[in-house]
């Protein structure tokens, strides 16, 4: 059974996984939940080890680059009771 989700990229990301999706003969979702299963599915010790690394470094012909920063306590609490209303 198929769920939606939404997720966020960079525009011009997007744009050129679409075109690879299409040259592969497949939807931009299908693609990520191909890409997403292979992750799950494997057992790795960090995301560089990750098969999607590779991916997005040829998709993007550029640098991986993983921007994450971990939210503050209060900012979590907040979205908590907010989403709660």
């Amino acid at each position: 059974m198929d769920a939606k989700i939404t997720l966020s990229f960079d525009a011009q990301i997007i744009e050129t996984a679409k075109e690879y999706a299409y040259q592969q003969g497949i939807s931009l979702s299908r693609l990520t939940e191909v890409l997403l299963r292979k992750v799950v599915a494997g057992n790795y010790r960090d995301i560089e080890d990750m098969p999607i690394a590779d991916w997005v470094m040829q998709v993007s012909e550029g640098e991986v680059e993983y921007q994450t920063k971990a939210k503050k306590r209060k900012t979590m609490k907040d979205e908590y009771f907010n989403s709660k209303k």
